[in-house]
């Protein structure tokens, strides 16, 4: 026969598996909290100037020149107030190809552009439906949350294929 605990150190032991628990859903919670917010931070860069184009100079970009990192190529306006320019970048990426013209939004002062419309936007928020995706492993991982887990993964998958298949 199996000797029976006392009352109060069987309320410690659950106490002390409650304070754990909360412990372990507290700091999952934050890490999953902490790299969403990371996600918008990083794509926000981008996408402000994407998103909110009201004043700001666009028009499009024929690339005649791609390096390592950046893109070069004519600047044409298609925008009251915006005007030529001979030699503007443009993000490389897999999405930007020599001899191709793309809509653009230019960043205030300066000569950097950015893609405009859906495909802009889209690869604006890349960098969130990677955090999606991290986020979803924390989640499920740590905080026991399945449902929201695949929630956030399937979000994350679904902006990452539509960035995909726009750009």
């Amino acid at each position: 026969m199996i000797p029976a605990m006392p009352a109060s150190a069987a309320s410690s032991r659950q106490a002390s598996v409650t304070v754990l628990r909360f412990g372990r859903f507290a700091a999952m919670g934050t890490v999953a909290v902490l790299i969403l917010i990371a996600g918008v931070w990083a794509s926000w860069g981008t996408a402000q100037h994407v998103m909110l184009t009201k004043g700001r100079e666009s028009g499009t970009v024929e690339v005649t020149r791609c390096g390592a990192d950046m893109c070069t190529g004519r600047y044409t306006p298609l925008s009251e107030g915006s005007q030529p320019r001979a030699r503007v970048e443009l993000e490389k990426s897999v999405a930007v190809e020599k001899g191709r013209t793309y809509t653009v939004v230019m960043k205030p002062g300066g000569d950097d552009a950015v893609r405009s419309g859906p495909a802009g936007v889209l690869y604006a928020w890349i960098p969130l439906g990677g955090a999606l995706l991290l986020a979803s492993v924390v989640v499920a991982g740590g905080l026991r949350r399945t449902r929201v887990a695949w929630a956030l993964a399937l979000s994350g998958v679904g902006l990452l294929t539509a960035a995909f298949v726009a750009v």
